[in-house]
Order: C-alpha cells, then sequence, then structure tokens
C-alpha cells in the first residue's frame, strides 16, 4: 500500500474536479484519477465529519492491505495529509452492478454467461473473506452498489467501511450500533444486532434473487403496495412457476435449471435461522457440481406473513428500532437507493 502524496491526487483528479466525480454517499465523494505513470485510480475522499481517528483508519487501512483476491477491490494507497483521509483503489470502468441490473435500458449487457460470473465471482470473494484469509471479516454492507465490475464483468467486492474482524474462535457479535442498507440485512442483525458471517450469507442470497430476476429488493417489508422480493419469489417457487420471474432480458435460450439451481442456492441463503444458511465455501460447491444435491428450503426470512405476525408482537421489526432498545442515534440505515456508509472504529 502506497502513502501517496496529497499534491498528487490534486493533479491526479483535476483537483477533485466535479467532472471527475464518480459518486457520492454517507461517506463522502469518489473520483476518477490517473497518476503520473497512467494508471487509472477511483479516490474515495472521506468526509471531514468522518467520526473515525486518524490512528484508527490507520490500524484498519494496514488490515485491508493485507487482503489479496481477484474478486476484492485492491487498495493502492492512502492519503492522510492536511487534515484530509483519501483512500485510493483500482477504478473499476464498468462501476458498479447496480447501475446497470436495475437499469432497463443497460441490464440487456448482463446475458446470463455475465450474471452466472458475477454470482460465482462475488461468492468466492466473501469466501476468502470469511474462511480462507487470516483475518476472518464480515463485511456488513454486502449489496448491489457495493460489487464493481472490471472491463470484463467480472465483479470485486468494494467498500470496507463497515467490515469487522472476527478471532478464531468467535462466531458472531452483538452491536448496539446497526449500520447498513435494509433490503439487503439479515434479521438477525436488523432486529436484534446479531452478525457473523452468515448476515453476508444472507445479503449474498439476497443479490443472487436481484441477479436473476433483475428486480431491486424494495427492503419496504410494511406497506400494502410493495411485495418484498423474498416474498414474491418464495411466492413463486411453492406455485412452481418461479421462471416467470426471471429478468425478461434473459428470455433468449435461458439454461433454466442453472437458474433454478441459482434462486434455490438464493433461497437458502436467506433462510430465517442463521444455521440453516450455508457457509460461503459450501455455497461454492453447490454452483459448481452439478451432481451436489440442493438441501431442501423452508420460507425465508421476512415473508409477508412472518413480518406480519411480528409486527402483533413485542419484537424488534425493520422499522421499529425502539423495540429492541436502540435509539435513533444508534441506528444508521437507510433504503437502497441512498446508501450509507460509516468507517466505525474497533
Amino acid at each position: 500500500m502506497l502513502l501517496l502524496d496529497l499534491s498528487t491526487l490534486r493533479v491526479a483528479t483535476e483537483d477533485f474536479a466535479e467532472s471527475k466525480l464518480l459518486g457520492k454517499g454517507g461517506f463522502g465523494m469518489v473520483y476518477k484519477g490517473v497518476l503520473p505513470e497512467g494508471q487509472e485510480i477511483a479516490v474515495k475522499r472521506l468526509c471531514q465529519s468522518s467520526s473515525q481517528g486518524i490512528g484508527e483508519l490507520k490500524s484498519e487501512l494496514v488490515l485491508v492491505a493485507k487482503l489479496h483476491h481477484k474478486n476484492l477491490v485492491r487498495l493502492i494507497g492512502v492519503c492522510l495529509q492536511e487534515h484530509e483521509k483519501i483512500l485510493v483503489y483500482e477504478y473499476m470502468p464498468n462501476k458498479s452492478l447496480d447501475t446497470i441490473l436495475f437499469d432497463s435500458e443497460r441490464n440487456n449487457e448482463l446475458d446470463w454467461g455475465k450474471r452466472f460470473k458475477i454470482i460465482n465471482g462475488i461468492a468466492r470473494g466473501l469466501q476468502y473473506l470469511h474462511e480462507d484469509s487470516q483475518l476472518k471479516i464480515v463485511h456488513r454492507d454486502l449489496k448491489a452498489s457495493n460489487i464493481l465490475l472490471d472491463f470484463d464483468y467480472a465483479p470485486k467486492i468494494s467498500d470496507f467501511g463497515l467490515a469487522k474482524i472476527f478471532g478464531g474462535d468467535q462466531s458472531k457479535y452483538v452491536t448496539l450500533r446497526i449500520a447498513g442498507t435494509y433490503g439487503y440485512m439479515a434479521p438477525e442483525y436488523a432486529m436484534r444486532g446479531q452478525y457473523s458471517i452468515k448476515s453476508d450469507v444472507f445479503s449474498f442470497g439476497i443479490l443472487v434473487l436481484e441477479i436473476v430476476t433483475g428486480r431491486r429488493n424494495s427492503g419496504s417489508y410494511n406497506t400494502e403496495q410493495d411485495v418484498d422480493l423474498l416474498s414474491l419469489v418464495w411466492e413463486h417457487w411453492t406455485r412452481g412457476n418461479v421462471m416467470e420471474l426471471i429478468d425478461p432480458s434473459l428470455s433468449d435460450h435461458p439454461p433454466i435449471e442453472q437458474m433454478l439451481k441459482c434462486i434455490h442456492i438464493g433461497l437458502l441463503c436467506v433462510q430465517r435461522k442463521p444455521a440453516a444458511r450455508p457457509m460461503m465455501s459450501w455455497v461454492n460447491i453447490m454452483l459448481s457440481s452439478s451432481t451436489v444435491r440442493l438441501p431442501s428450503l423452508s420460507r425465508p426470512a421476512f415473508c409477508a406473513q412472518e413480518v406480519s405476525e411480528s409486527e402483533n408482537s413485542d419484537s424488534y421489526s425493520a422499522t421499529r428500532p425502539e423495540a429492541s432498545g436502540l435509539t435513533d442515534n444508534s441506528v444508521v440505515v437507510s433504503c437502497n437507493e441512498a446508501s450509507i456508509t460509516e468507517l466505525l472504529a474497533r
């Protein structure tokens, strides 16, 4: 990891010109830049109000810099001069998955071959984070906008701002500061602040269903007019007509068996009980094997009936943080369209 001068990054981004802006969120702004040797970069300039101190940020960066996998966005360098907190990543020319998948004019760029490659790549990247890296990382904010695509549409997991690192014998943590994106959050995290690698598996399941159907999971679990994606897929799955939900842009001779397997795996990953969700290494075996028998399914978490039941109980629901004893100050969430990502000190 390089320590980069602020002057170099100002030149690279034409002094953080608006024309170089790639995106923005709760963390700050991301700009496209070009280093003197010609390398294209993405420059994430954290907002001045970020609660994380320089020392804490350095500690986290040292850890993240140790992660190396083809399906993780590579951290190139950092700049901590003049009260700036700037992270520099490799540039992804096809930007984030959501900008193509949920755009009716662009989603035909993602044929089934590309989509299956994206699903496989995300699964391999997650297995590395959870099981194969020395650090054992839980991402905690996995979603379509945090999956970046390179020139060949290969996926790379990005944004470790919420990532937490587990010790070898610790299976789950409890936090009073829930941060992430509704629609991707596992129920035990949204309701009780419990997170583990199985929370990421839940988010992966949502992503798989979004990729196959081309529909964004609304995360609107309490509105009459919005049916959440899990309820919709489960309803069609139990009726035997789930292929009706396949993205219409994939209608040209789709490999039905492979699509059904992906939907099955997606539903398996969003089971209500974390223990019922597979490890990512098992997901990768299921994706790559044509002979492995997939486990049977139960109704997934956050189906409409389950939510209506929880609304009539004392349990905490996605829209009632006060029921868990959490206050507005300890819950940082967003709807899918407006991502909030915070760098949190460990």
